[in-house]
């Protein structure tokens, strides 16, 4: 599962929800859902950010095998 997308989906519908009390005056559930739609955004950033980093990871290790594999080949 795509957890940056449904991080992201959440976010946005917490946010509707957000306006949605925001115009009806409840500003305790306007507030909860602001909180909770933030945290979903940052979550979905933490999960783009991870798997950023796995891919700079695996292309770190590539490029160290390549040169190892062209240092045993001068020798």
């Amino acid at each position: 599962m795509n957890w940056e997308k449904a991080f992201q989906a959440l976010a946005v519908l917490l946010a509707a929800a957000a306006i949605y009390f925001f115009w009806a005056g409840n500003s305790d559930w306007m507030f909860a859902s602001g909180v909770l739609g933030s945290v979903a955004f940052f979550l979905s950033v933490r999960f783009q950010v991870k798997e950023r980093n796995k891919i700079r990871e695996a292309e770190r290790e590539a490029a160290a095998a390549e040169e190892k594999e062209a240092g045993d080949e001068a020798q």
